[in-house]
């Protein structure tokens, strides 16, 4: 190897050696990257509650079959499908022929039976006949004028009158029918105020339980079918006894007043029902994330250090849960960027204080 060629080699080398060096020293002295900046708040405590919503079922207090209670043509309709009668009138009319020549029968034989007695009377009053004898008569003239009064009782039956006042459904028979004892006429819907059916489930309902100091007298609201609220509150009247085992649920009855005759028997709709939460730990649902079903949220420590915490949610609301465990009132939870950070990254903080953060959310909490 001539003499140019090691020095040629020897100033490549050290220009690799300098290179390496500028390298190094411009990776150290480049800026740490800093620590992101986001939104960080706090729980809000208020009072509030959530409502649930069940399907129900709307029933007339009253809901009753009318059926003939005698045998006979169905003489006479004196209303009409879906009309309001009022107490004691005149619905139907079973041809009467028969049974009033009964009655007629009857009174008849209770006049005869009836001068009988008198006669006998007369004679024991006088001694000629025995106490016994006018016993006898006295037995006879009783049965007789029971045998008026189930005569009469049988021709009332061809007067089927309104027992209350109601609405009626679709007539089930038509003028000149031939009807047997018993036949359906029509059903009876007394409206003016309506029995409304829902179940809880069991987890729900010890909420409600645990909630409700008088589970009688809780007020309740109905959303019809078309979607609109029933201008009429309702309360809760009864529980049932015993839990449906197949399903888990258990059956409320509530009561509503229908003035205006809105409701009939047989509709459906949604009860919803209010379960106050007093002094609830609120936190934005944005806040938190799932992890195999579980719930966390992530704390920032006083050194701005992020924390992953398992949190246990007691109900929710819009855009908000109601923590039952798992945080303090001063702890800072992350509210912004969850899914770029992880457990023990270090973030600078922009606190924002609840009632802020809490106004800009669709919140139910009153």
């Amino acid at each position: 190897m001539d003499h140019t060629t090691f020095t040629f080699k020897k100033h490549l080398i050290a220009l690799g050696l300098l290179g390496s060096l500028l390298s190094a020293c411009h990776h150290e002295e480049a800026p740490k990257e800093a620590p992101p900046k986001l939104e960080v708040t706090s729980p809000l405590r208020k009072d509030t509650s959530i409502t649930n919503e069940y399907v129900c079922q709307i029933h007339a207090i009253q809901h009753i079959e009318l059926r003939a209670l005698e045998r006979g043509y169905l003489q006479n309709i004196f209303v009409d499908e879906g009309q309001l009668v009022k107490q004691g009138q005149p619905m139907f009319k079973i041809m009467p022929n028969v049974y009033q020549v009964d009655l007629l029968k009857a009174e008849a034989e209770a006049k005869t039976v009836q001068i009988e007695f008198e006669n006998t009377r007369s004679l024991a009053e006088k001694n000629i006949v025995s106490q016994n004898e006018l016993a006898l008569a006295k037995a006879k003239l009783d049965k007789a004028n029971a045998e008026v009064r189930l005569a009469q009782t049988h021709l009332s039956f061809t007067d089927i009158k309104a027992p209350f006042t109601g609405i009626m459904d679709h007539l089930a028979v038509r003028k000149g029918s031939l009807m047997d004892e018993g036949d359906l006429l029509t059903t009876l819907s007394d409206t003016s105020r309506m029995w409304v059916y829902f179940n809880v489930p069991e987890a729900e309902y010890l909420d409600f339980k645990m909630h409700q100091k008088n589970e009688k007298g809780v007020p309740v609201k109905l959303r019809m079918a078309n979607g609109q609220v029933f201008d009429q509150a309702g309360i809760i009247e009864t529980i049932e006894g015993d839990f449906d085992n197949k399903t888990g649920n258990i059956e409320f009855r509530a009561g509503f007043n229908n003035p205006d005759k809105v409701l009939r028997h047989g509709e459906t709709g949604n009860i919803l029902m209010s379960v106050p939460y007093p002094n609830a730990m609120l936190i934005p649902q944005k806040a938190t994330f799932e992890v195999l079903d579980k719930t966390y949220v992530y704390v920032v420590t006083k050194a701005n250090k992020l924390e992953q915490r398992l949190i246990t949610v007691a109900a929710e609301q819009p855009h908000v849960f109601i923590v039952k465990s798992g945080l303090k009132d001063d702890d800072r939870i992350l509210i912004e960027g969850l899914r770029r950070v992880q457990n023990g990254q270090t973030i600078a903080v922009n606190y924002q204080a609840p009632a802020q953060v809490f106004s800009h959310l669709d919140l139910y909490a009153e």
